[in-house]
């Protein structure tokens, strides 16, 4: 026991791996986002090499990716379990940034249908993302820094989606919209050749990590022995209400979240008349606020269940009660802020998005507390629905706007999007847990099995 506390209190390979994925989540959500403002400058009609497309037909290209990304969500969790998250991180990564190189390329001679085809294999590809990242962090994220180092990883999504937000703009203005993607393509080719090298599937199949960090990695998780692999049950799942809850609160955060990502760009340039510079520079600040506030929400989370003030499942709910109530109270206000008060608007907007930070400690861990054997599996479902939602949420906002200068049309986007917010939260609240499910397996190890690798190891 010694040994497992000296190991849980210093730094070691757990955290290297923590970085290398909270890297894979800043560099994926680059790759996924900064087509939202290369979109404004590539039809912006005052600058060379613009295309002229209409609204409908942009709302169709920031969708694309989604319609690739649901395919592979059950598949890839399944394949997670079967061959380890590590092989799948590292095809989605690679794929992102080869289709990423050759966007100008495709949009120039092919027009938006070929672009539109670039994204739906970058979809594709990172259908395999979040199936893989909870095997990767059901394996190697101690049960008593699951909140922060999860938190760690996962907020990484968002602050790829400032930097992105924040860095576009003045990539587009000083050299022109395709470097944009030529930047985030080579990057991610670069985080490809390290993670092969330093990477790993599990704490057992690592190379670089010592005996003691190995053996209270898996104490903690109760996987001393080797990690079982075991039959889906896929019936016991299908049927799990607390598990539809996770499935309906996947679905509104995706709603809320991908509503704002794709059209926020365009809300700033056409309702507040924000160039293309300040419009990525002020798009970039409420990402940047989620990720700033994630931080002490995950610390907080963690030292609430430490000190036992909340159960597990309460915690969770808190949390993301915050991340959905919060969010909605603030889009209800953004929806009556004055047409053309800048300030206003980007602080509403701030505050919504921060206030999201909340699922980080909510709803996204709840997987792994139900079923932290199938947490793969459980994310590639919920991520398949939801991203079905996120397809849709920027269809439905074209199909509203159709003047997207009328603020008045921008207030029912928002107001759609606050009633998903609270609709779906008030559902995970009646009905979800943090409650190891029965089906979860009978697979946990022992104490006798622990006892017998400690005094292995210390002899």
């Amino acid at each position: 026991m010694e040994v497992a506390k000296k190991s849980g209190s210093s730094w070691g390979v757990r955290h290297v791996q923590t970085f290398l994925l909270f890297l894979a989540l800043v560099l994926a959500f680059s790759m996924r986002v900064n087509m939202s403002l290369a979109i404004v400058a590539m039809t912006d009609t005052f600058s060379d090499n613009s295309f002229e497309w209409s609204i409908q037909t942009q709302s169709v290209v920031l969708s694309s990716f989604f319609w690739g990304y649901v395919i592979l969500q059950i598949p890839g969790g399944e394949l997670a379990a079967r061959y380890g998250g590590m092989i799948l991180i590292t095809i989605s990564i690679a794929v992102n940034s080869a289709v990423t190189l050759i966007i100008p390329v495709a949009a120039y001679y092919g027009g938006w249908k070929l672009l539109c085809a670039c994204r739906v294999v970058q979809g594709l590809s990172q259908g395999f993302l979040y199936p893989s990242m909870h095997n990767l962090v059901g394996k190697w994220i101690p049960l008593e820094e699951k909140s922060r180092l999860g938190t760690l990883i996962y907020a990484g999504g968002q602050l790829g989606t400032a930097f992105q937000l924040l860095s576009s703009g003045f990539i587009a203005d000083y050299w022109g919209w395709p470097a944009i993607f030529y930047v985030n393509g080579t990057l991610g080719v670069l985080w490809t050749v390290a993670y092969v090298y330093l990477g790993a599937a599990s704490p057992q199949t690592s190379k670089m990590i010592s005996a003691e960090e190995r053996l209270y990695i898996q104490t903690s998780l109760g996987h001393v022995g080797g990690h079982k692999k075991l039959k889906t049950p896929w019936k016991s799942i299908w049927t799990s209400l607390p598990f539809i809850s996770l499935i309906v609160a996947h679905c509104g955060q995706n709603w809320g979240f991908w509503t704002l990502m794709t059209e926020m760009p365009s809300y700033m340039s056409k309702v507040l008349g924000v160039d293309i510079k300040a419009n990525g520079a002020m798009s970039a600040l409420p990402y940047l606020s989620i990720y700033v506030f994630s931080i002490p929400l995950s610390f907080l989370s963690d030292y609430v269940l430490k000190k036992k003030w909340l159960s597990v499942t309460v915690s969770r709910k808190v949390a993301n009660s915050l991340g959905y109530y919060g969010p909605a109270l603030a889009l209800i206000g953004l929806s009556y802020a004055p047409a053309g008060d800048v300030t206003l608007a980007v602080t509403l907007l701030t505050v919504v998005v921060a206030l999201n930070a909340g699922h980080y400690t909510g709803y996204l861990l709840v997987h792994i507390d139900m079923s932290p054997n199938f947490a793969g599996t459980l994310m590639g479902i919920t991520n398949c629905f939801a991203n079905i939602i996120s397809i849709i949420a920027p269809l439905a906002a074209g199909a509203i706007l159709n003047d997207e200068t009328d603020a008045s049309e921008w207030r029912k986007v928002f107001f759609v999007s606050s009633a998903v917010y609270i609709a779906s939260n008030t559902f995970f609240l009646i009905f979800g847990t943090s409650e190891r499910q029965k089906w979860n397996d009978d697979g946990e190890t022992n104490e006798t099995e622990i006892a017998e690798k400690k005094r292995e190891l210390q002899a």
